[in-house]
């Protein structure tokens, strides 16, 4: 019997052919779903009612990997959540299997070569690369020496017109108190060879717009890195009688995204000069504040996207001097839950409801200035599920009632 290594554990795991190699298990254990390149056997399986990835591997590298997650989830950096190792694993002649990383699918996701399965523009190609960017800067102020940076070792969420990139693979990778000049660059230097031909494999399968130069975008990872790094860490100076510049450096990290701990405040002896360094705690800033006023828990950029559309809503109602959360409550249950509903039951696998919601806002923009007017908010929505909605790709896997593994 193997041995199964879970905080989280699901019984219906173990009803899993676990005595035989991932690469033979038959079509019918398994889900039919993306997957991105890995120098291991992945496969997806469902299991009372939800979808488990799952990777065979060394088992050193497992038991690495998977306490390494748990590490990263209890600091709450967006990587795939684990839910455990199998290990002691035999085939039926006795002969030892490697063991086994379980981790949960990450809904709504997709693997950088499904996104490629058309050619995306430049200005999409850019956007994934931010958002790998910003993934490694919020993992490197977590102390997180990732190791081997790559588009395949990522999964993307789409968040109102820019991209979430998500940490899926942490065989490599070190956590430390904090994380050296050095190792931040070994990463940047690894993210840009994998990267490098990563492009080049998408450019030889004609799935690259011809515009795109590999080298030229490979090489402006570095740079949009240290602009990232240099604003949430970089000290700054200015004279005491610019004390505003302190309120502006806090505004510039929340709109990043970032809260700030702490700002460390030195004066030079005379008292005419300050210097701040900044302590950014976390990212997640927009999201946590429309979590408290709403329980909506999305991706950041779609959070600010919302909590916009909440301030547009307060001056539209004349509520801007009412308490924050009573009118967040009325547009939750006037504005956006209406909006949400109004999608049907066979569309809701398209994209998760608040990017939805940021595709309404687009279209209705789009509708008004057609119209020369101010489109109601229904009335969009109506049309967006009819004109846009429909032909769009499933994005959510589907689940319905069926048997453990039964595939898509």
């Amino acid at each position: 019997m193997p041995r199964f290594v879970a905080t989280r554990p699901d019984t219906g795991l173990l009803s899993l052919p676990w005595d035989v190699p991932l690469e033979d298990w038959p079509e019918d254990q398994l889900v039919a779903l993306p997957r991105g390149i890995s120098r291991h056997v992945v496969r997806f399986v469902r299991v009372n009612g939800s979808v488990y990835a799952i990777k065979e591997v060394l088992e050193h590298l497992a038991m690495h990997e998977y306490r390494l997650l748990r590490d990263l989830e209890r600091l709450d950096s967006p990587s795939v959540e684990p839910v455990g190792v199998i290990t002691d694993r035999f085939d039926k002649s006795g002969e030892p299997i490697d063991s086994i990383l379980v981790t949960r699918h990450l809904q709504f996701s997709l693997p950088y070569r499904a996104l490629f399965s058309s050619t995306l523009r430049p200005d999409t190609v850019n956007r994934l690369i931010d958002a790998l960017v910003a993934l490694l800067v919020r993992l490197h102020l977590l102390g997180f020496f990732w190791g081997d940076c790559s588009l395949s070792n990522t999964l993307f969420r789409r968040d109102a017109g820019a991209f979430a990139a998500y940490l899926v693979d942490a065989e490599t990778g070190e956590l430390h108190q904090d994380i050296s000049d050095g190792q931040r660059a070994h990463d940047l230097y690894t993210a840009e060879i994998n990267l490098f031909g990563e492009f080049l494999d998408l450019q030889e399968g004609g799935l690259l717009d011809p515009s795109i130069d590999p080298q030229e975008t490979v090489q402006s990872i570095n740079d949009r890195y240290e602009a990232l790094w240099a604003e949430l860490t970089a000290p700054e100076e200015f004279a005491t009688d610019e004390m505003h510049r302190l309120d502006s450096r806090i505004r510039r990290l929340n709109d990043l995204g970032f809260d700030v701990a702490e700002i460390d405040i030195i004066t030079d002896w005379d008292g005419s000069q300050v210097r701040i360094q900044p302590k950014v705690v976390d990212a997640g800033h927009h999201s946590r504040r429309l979590l408290r006023l709403t329980g909506l828990d999305v991706e950041e950029n779609q959070a600010r996207r919302l909590l916009n559309d909440l301030d547009a809503f307060a001056a539209a109602t004349d509520q801007q001097n009412e308490d924050e959360e009573i009118v967040a409550h009325e547009w939750l249950t006037d504005i956006f839950e209406p909006v949400v509903r109004t999608v049907p039951r066979d569309l809701k696998r398209k994209l998760e409801p608040a990017e939805v919601y940021h595709e309404v806002l687009e279209h209705r923009w789009f509708l008004s200035e057609q119209a020369g007017h101010e489109v109601p908010i229904m009335e969009a929505t109506r049309s967006y599920v009819d004109n846009v909605l429909s032909a769009k790709p499933d994005e959510k896997l589907a689940l319905p009632t069926a048997p453990v593994g039964e595939a898509d």
